[in-house]
């Protein structure tokens, strides 16, 4: 499992949750300050002008202690409708990406697919990056023009 932070520029930070473990708030929150690092060292001036942070509701990123370590950060939470995966731009944009370069491929090893993970992240030009965030705000918009409902639509997905 591999947690994912980037933004429209690039990859943040990639963290992998050991083999046989779960995603807890304690583990998330543990990742806050982890990505407050990467993105004073790779995005200089960005912590300054303010981050916006997005993420979906599932229970460990809305627990008690998560929610502290944002805060803690300084990162201001952009609020994520309740049932609606399509406005997580890591299910809708990036990771459908990845399923695909990853499918039908053989891997000795964890790591070795967690090379392939990093090599084609890595690789992609920052427009890609730069699409995902335009992505979210359609999707966005059209969840508020539709007063929440759930707005998944195939136009909007990775293209």
């Amino acid at each position: 499992m591999a947690s994912i932070f980037w933004d429209s520029e690039g990859i943040l930070l990639i963290d992998y949750l050991e083999r046989g473990t779960n995603i807890t708030g304690q583990y998330y929150a543990a990742l806050i300050p982890k990505l407050r690092n990467a993105i004073k060292e790779k995005r200089r001036g960005k912590l300054r002008r303010g981050v916006l942070f997005h993420h979906d509701n599932a229970p460990a990123h809305r627990s008690a202690v998560a929610m502290a370590a944002i805060q803690q950060a300084g990162f201001e939470l952009v609020d994520h409708p309740h049932y609606s995966p399509d406005l997580a731009p890591s299910d809708f944009y990036l990771f459908p990406k990845l399923k695909e370069y990853l499918r039908g491929n053989r891997y000795e090893d964890d790591n070795e697919v967690m090379d392939a993970v990093e090599s084609l992240l890595q690789d992609q030009d920052k427009t890609v990056f730069f699409k995902g965030i335009e992505a979210l705000e359609k999707r966005w918009t059209r969840c508020v023009e539709r007063l929440g409902d759930y707005v998944e639509n195939k136009l909007l997905s990775y293209q």
